[in-house]
């Protein structure tokens, strides 16, 4: 059963006295219910403006973007935020915890936006969650008081604790050392099969990729299904790209689900 399906999207950025840059070009990709991709690119590939796409954070500038065989560039802004925010969950390379606030209330904070049970049984779900990533001991703990590997597991329990769809995990062990990432990313598998979501993980890290089952590889704005977990071609990306590109969705963009801005 197909969650999300990109058909010929393309992504073109205006500059200003330059030719347009084609950010992505007739992209084509089906997410079906339990699937684990992982696409691969070198900086300034689009990773992140695909990221974005797939997020539903963005619009592309032509092709089409399913959700649920609904055509999502059809809806309003506050009907995407809604499907956004109950369905997507992000995981980011920065963990992006609030401070001050403890590894429970952290992972309580996309329950606030929900509504019925999952909102007045907030604190019980959010403590499930953690003891479901090994973490219901660590609860009270500040973020600043976890080793690296915790807070990504606090992180990857935020971003499930609404039971979404769909996990957009952006290089989840960018900041980790290669054993913890092996480790957090074993364990956002395996937590993502048992509650049948779909996983896209976005990387350079042929590591991290080779644990999906499907894999892609982005070069150029284009996208590309291979074999195995794809070496990164060694090609020097257009330098606009990199800095071109749709908005880090990392930074101040309008979360709802796992998502926290700075």
């Amino acid at each position: 059963m197909s969650i999300l399906r990109l058909e010929s999207v393309t992504r073109t950025v205006e500059l200003p006295d330059a030719t347009p840059l084609d950010i992505l070009r007739g992209i084509d990709l089906e997410v079906n219910v339990g699937d684990h991709i992982s696409i691969v690119g070198r900086s300034g590939s689009g990773k992140s403006t695909l990221l974005n796409l797939l997020g539903l954070l963005d619009k592309p500038t032509s092709g089409a973007i399913y959700f649920d065989d609904v055509h999502t560039t059809a809806l309003s802004s506050r009907k995407r935020d809604r499907t956004r925010g109950r369905d997507v969950g992000f995981i980011f390379q920065q963990f992006n915890l609030l401070g001050g606030r403890t590894a429970l209330e952290n992972v309580m904070t996309p329950l606030l936006y929900a509504s019925g049970r999952q909102f007045w049984r907030r604190e019980r779900i959010a403590m499930e969650m953690l003891d479901r990533v090994g973490l219901a001991h660590r609860a009270a703990s500040m973020p600043d008081k976890l080793s690296g590997g915790e807070q990504q597991r606090v992180a990857i329990a935020r971003a499930l604790v609404r039971g979404p769809r769909l996990i957009l995990a952006d290089e989840p062990t960018g900041a980790l050392d290669v054993e913890t990432g092996s480790t957090v990313m074993t364990l956002l598998d395996d937590v993502a099969e048992a509650s049948g979501a779909a996983l896209i993980a976005i990387t350079h890290d042929v590591n991290v990729a080779e644990l999906a089952r499907r894999h892609y590889r982005l070069d150029r704005g284009v996208l590309t299904e291979v074999d195995t977990a794809p070496t990164l071609i060694v090609t020097a990306p257009d330098a606009r790209a990199i800095t071109s590109g749709a908005p880090d969705p990392s930074h101040g963009a309008p979360y709802g689900n796992g998502e926290v801005s700075k």
